[in-house]
Order: structure tokens, then C-alpha cells, then sequence
């Protein structure tokens, strides 16, 4: 069965001053699956995954031509909410940053600012998403303690169980492992290929194999553009551009 598109990326440009920094994007991003960005450093896989929950608003001097759609609907739209937007379209950064505070109040936290009072209400929030990203167990006795106690792989967890408390629709990971170990580099690549029952994941990672093992469809992005997009499999077996294949088989990058 063909996955219905979630997100809708057409000809999107976007500057930083005079600096062209993505060329004419154009991307169907599928429901419940995992889409992985390849590229290497600065070739604006990064960048492109901030204009999908409008991160790019908060830095000066940016300029973004086209259209990004979620679920036919214009992020870009003068009258979208962007507190509203960023409900719906979470974001995990490269290093975990959990708040200074307890377990329990860093995944309370979304909830509770938007508007969730009711205490038995928050603990099964705070439950849920923290099995929903696969810390539960290794945390539910020391839910009072500080976050930060945590080893950077469980913070990183937390993170996503963060994310995960208000009920998003779509995860954005930003090279979400490259900051862990092995082990727990393993846990947070499992955790994908289970977060996408129930949600949309992007992923933008600098590590192939990762992208192999975890994506359902692959970007390879080169100085701000779009070079080669479709079924990881594909793209990484028959590349059809020479680009991707130079990039994958480690030519350059």
C-alpha cells in the first residue's frame, strides 16, 4: 500500500544574506516512515530540516522562497501558529539538552505549557512517552531526579521522550547519535524504526550506514541542493546520479 505524503517541499530556496544556501528543493516525504538527509558538512541537510518546523524563523537575515506543505497546508502561511506548528512537528538536536530539572518535569514540561494542569493526566503523559522512546524502565525509579545525572545516550532518549509528550505528528532528528556511543547509538536506531508506526521521522545523519540501516527513503544533498531522492535501497544500490554514487562508494566527502 502507498504511503500517503505527509509533508510537501516544493521549490523551496532559502539565503542567508546574499548566500544561496538551498537551491529549489523539491521533496514528498511519506507518512510513518523514516527519511534519512546524506551529504557531507555544510551541504545544507541541516539547514533544509529547520525549514520544515520553521526553525530558520529565529535566525537573522534568512529569506525562504516556495512552499513546504503538512498534510496540504502551508507552514509558510502568515496565519500558521508557529508554537502550534513546532506542536506538531517536534525537533531532537545533534547534543541532548534536557533541561536543568527533574526527569519528570522535562517531560512535563510541553504538556504543561500547553495547558495540561491534571497530575494523573501528566504522570501517564510522562509514562507513555518515555516508553514510547524506550527509557521507561531504566528511569521510572529516579523520575524525581535530575536529569542531567543521565549517561548522554538516556539524556538523548529524554530528549525524545520531550519531544514526544505533545503528541506530534512529525519527529525531526538532527544527527540525533553523532554525539553517542555504539550502544547507544543502537537504542536510538531501534527506537526509529519503532517511532514511525505512529509518526513521520526525518532524520539528518553524516553516518551511510546509519541511513541504511534506519531510513525508508534517503536525500543526498551537495551544496544546497537536492541531488538524488528516493527509496534508500535504491539509492544507495543503483544511484542514478554519479554524484551520489561518488559520494556513497567514498570517492569524496
Amino acid at each position: 500500500m502507498e504511503k500517503k505524503t505527509k509533508i510537501k517541499v516544493r521549490d523551496l530556496h532559502l539565503y542567508y544574506g546574499e548566500n544561496h544556501a538551498l537551491k529549489g528543493v523539491n521533496m514528498d516525504i511519506k507518512d510513518n516512515s523514516v527519511t534519512a538527509f546524506i551529504g557531507p558538512s555544510g551541504c545544507g541537510k541541516s539547514t533544509f530540516l529547520k525549514t520544515l518546523n520553521r526553525m530558520n524563523d529565529l535566525v537573522d537575515n534568512v529569506r525562504i522562497e516556495g512552499n513546504v506543505y503538512l498534510d496540504g497546508e502551508d507552514i509558510y502561511d502568515e496565519n500558521v501558529d508557529t508554537t502550534v506548528l513546532r506542536k506538531k512537528i517536534g525537533m531532537v538536536f545533534q547534543q541532548p539538552n534536557p533541561f536543568p530539572m527533574s526527569i519528570y518535569d522535562n517531560i512535563a514540561y510541553g504538556p504543561r505549557v500547553h495547558g495540561i494542569k491534571d497530575k494523573e493526566k501528566l504522570d501517564q503523559i510522562v509514562e507513555e512517552s518515555l516508553r514510547g522512546a524506550a527509557i521507561f524502565d531504566e528511569v521510572k525509579d529516579r523520575l524525581k531526579k535530575s536529569a542531567l545525572g543521565l549517561s548522554g545516550g538516556q539524556q538523548q532518549r529524554i530528549c525524545i521522550a520531550r519531544a514526544l509528550a505533545v503528541q506530534p505528528e512529525v519527529l525531526l532528528m538532527d544527527e540525533p547519535t553523532s554525539a553517542l556511543d555504539p550502544i547507544s547509538t543502537a537504542k536510538v536506531e531501534e527506537l526509529m524504526e519503532d517511532l514511525k508506526k505512529k509518526y513521520t521521522v526525518v532524520v539528518v545523519t553524516h553516518n551511510m550506514q546509519q541511513a541504511v540501516r534506519v531510513s525508508d527513503d534517503t536525500a543526498f544533498f551537495l551544496v544546497g541542493e537536492m541531488v538524488e531522492f528516493g527509496d534508500t535501497k535504491t539509492v544507495f544500490s543503483y544511484p542514478k546520479d554519479k554524484r551520489t554514487e561518488d559520494y556513497i562508494t567514498g570517492r569524496f566527502g
